[in-house]
């Protein structure tokens, strides 16, 4: 199992439009990837946002997260870094 890291940095003032659109879109956009196993949104802390979302394999991981550096249209958050991890232990 792999595990797509994801941090973003929110807008300023746009916690709760961020917090929709990961409601209405990125959630289920994730849910329906392929490989898909788990998905984590972490609360912000301040204009910082992370997610931890576990795929069957590597390359579904990466097929599914988005580029570094990516504000899809109308988001209120650009994604600062994305980092793909082998998960070796899960309770």
């Amino acid at each position: 199992m792999y595990a797509a890291v994801v941090t973003v940095t929110i807008d300023e003032g746009k916690d709760s439009e961020a917090q929709q659109m990961l409601k209405d879109v990125v959630i289920p956009m994730v849910k329906g990837s392929a490989g898909f196993v788990a998905g984590y949104w972490l609360a912000p802390q301040g204009d910082k946002g992370w997610s931890i979302a576990m795929f069957d394999t590597e390359d579904n991981a990466r097929a599914a997260a988005p580029p570094e550096g990516m504000r899809p249209p109308g988001a209120p958050v650009v994604v600062d870094h994305v980092e793909f991890r082998e998960v070796i232990a899960s309770a």
